[in-house]
C-alpha cells in the first residue's frame, strides 16, 4: 500500500484538488485557462487548469452521447459541452478559449473528426487531441508498464517503455456491460442497474455478478500485453471505481495491478495538462 501511495502521490493530490474546485472554483484571475474535455460513455467531464496548470474549476454530467468510444449523438454532445463550458465561465467570471480532448486509442482515423467538431462546436479552440491512456499518464507519470483505461464502453490500453508509448489498443467492454449483467441478474431496468452499480455499499454483493465482465476486461488486457514486457498494470477510468476491481484483474492476469484513489478524474486532468495555446489546424 505504501508503495502504491508513493507512485500515485502527485496523481492523488491533483485529483483531490480538482474535486475541491468542482464545488468551490478558484476565482483568482489567470492569464490563460486550459480545459480538458473528456467525452466518456457515462460522463462528460470538463477540467480547467490555470496558467500554472493547477486545477481551478470543473464540471461533469451523466450522458449517453458516446457509445463504445464513438460519438453517437453529435448535437447532444455539443450541447452538453457548451452548457458545462458556460457554467464554469460563469463561476470563474472568465472566458474559456483553449481545450484539449481525447479518444480511445486506435480510433483516431474513425472518430477524431467528430471529437474535434464537438469541442469546436461548443466554442473552444482545439489545441490537442490524444488517446485517453496516454493523456492519463500526464497525471500518473508512469515510465514503464501498461495503463488501462476502463471506461463505460471500452477498455483502452497504452503500453509504455522508458516513458514512451510503444503500443495502443482499444476493445469494447466496460461499465455499460457491468450494468447489463446486473440488470439481467436482478431483473431491473438498465438505468436502475446502472445506479445500483454506482453505490459503493452494493459492490461486495455485486462482485460475483460482474466477475464475468471483469474477466473479459482481464482477458483483453492479457491479449494485448502478452508480447510485451509488462511488469505492472495501472488502472484508470470511471469503471475502475468499483471496489477491488484491481485485485480481481490481478488474480486473472497474474501481474501487479494498482489504481489511484479516484480513477474517474485522472484522464480529464491529463487531457487538460496536454492543453496548450497552439491551435490545431
Amino acid at each position: 500500500m505504501s508503495s502504491c501511495l508513493k507512485i500515485f502521490s502527485y496523481c492523488d493530490e491533483l485529483v483531490d484538488e480538482f474535486e475541491k474546485v468542482i464545488s468551490c472554483p478558484k476565482k483568482e484571475k489567470s492569464s490563460v485557462y486550459y480545459t480538458g474535455v473528456d467525452l466518456g460513455t457515462a460522463y462528460v467531464v470538463l477540467a480547467v487548469l490555470d496558467e500554472n496548470k493547477k486545477p481551478v474549476a470543473g464540471a461533469y454530467r451523466r450522458a449517453s452521447v458516446v457509445k463504445d468510444g464513438m460519438v453517437v449523438d453529435y448535437m447532444g454532445a455539443i450541447k452538453i459541452v457548451r452548457e458545462l463550458k458556460n457554467e464554469i465561465e460563469e463561476k470563474l467570471d472568465a472566458k474559456l478559449v483553449y481545450a484539449a480532448a481525447a479518444l480511445p486509442p486506435g480510433t483516431t482515423s474513425l472518430d477524431s473528426g467528430a471529437i474535434k467538431h464537438v469541442v469546436q462546436g461548443a466554442g473552444f479552440e482545439l489545441t490537442a487531441l490524444l488517446d485517453e491512456p496516454t493523456a492519463a499518464n500526464a497525471v500518473l507519470k508512469i515510465s514503464d508498464g501498461a495503463i488501462v483505461d476502463v471506461g463505460g464502453g471500452t477498455t483502452g490500453i497504452s503500453i509504455l517503455k522508458d516513458s514512451k508509448v510503444i503500443y495502443v489498443a482499444d476493445e469494447p467492454t466496460g461499465g455499460t456491460h457491468f450494468s447489463l449483467v446486473i440488470a439481467g441478474a436482478y431483473k431491473m431496468p438498465f438505468e436502475e442497474a446502472d445506479t445500483y452499480k454506482r453505490d459503493e455499499k452494493n459492490h461486495k454483493e455485486l462482485t460475483p455478478v460482474i466477475k464475468p465482465v471483469v474477466d473479459k476486461v482481464s482477458s483483453i488486457i492479457n491479449t494485448h500485453i502478452k508480447n510485451h514486457d509488462v511488469s505492472e498494470v495501472y488502472l484508470v477510468g470511471g469503471t475502475c471505481c468499483f471496489n477491488n476491481i484491481e485485485e480481481m484483474i490481478e488474480n486473472y492476469i497474474k501481474i501487479p495491478t494498482i489504481k489511484p484513489k479516484n480513477p474517474l478524474f485522472v484522464t480529464p486532468l491529463g487531457i487538460a495538462l496536454n492543453c496548450t495555446q497552439e491551435i490545431m489546424e
